[in-house]
């Protein structure tokens, strides 16, 4: 039965591996805070702490974000958008604050014919071959 089961809409993941260098001391100031139960481990100690500091500039992001004229959160660009792009003779100018995602069926040659500049503040999901597309374009 498990051969007949079809994904309908490929998952988009809803994070992003980074990796980080700590200093000994700081890492053991981590973990004595996950011993004693003050957090569940270390990436939920990262991620709160990430979680305050963009609480306290709150104010700051949201200005910038409008300063900047940016897409917040995942904004996803189909073949059909492209091409409706292409056919109004319009290019488009990607600034996200997030996930930015060129869908799979996007062949490269539409992709530089109407994307005249990509600036993603988070992630930029397209295949390799439109990321090679549009290299000189990504700021």
């Amino acid at each position: 039965m498990t051969g007949n089961i079809q994904e309908l809409r490929p998952r988009t993941p809803d994070s992003e591996k980074i990796t980080i260098n700590l200093g000994y001391v700081d890492l053991g100031h981590i973990d004595l805070l996950v011993e004693e139960g003050f957090f569940s481990n270390r990436t939920d100690f990262i991620r709160t702490a990430i979680r305050n500091q963009l609480d306290r500039h709150q104010e700051a992001v949201k200005q910038s974000v409008t300063r900047h004229k940016l897409d917040l959160g995942l904004r996803r660009y189909s073949r059909e958008d492209l091409e409706a792009a292409r056919a109004r003779g319009e290019k488009l100018h990607i600034q996200v604050l997030g996930l930015a995602v060129i869908a799979n069926d996007v062949p490269p040659e539409l992709a530089a014919e109407t994307i005249a500049s990509i600036h993603v503040l988070g992630a930029l999901q397209a295949s390799p071959a439109v990321k090679a597309a549009l290299s000189g374009r990504v700021a």
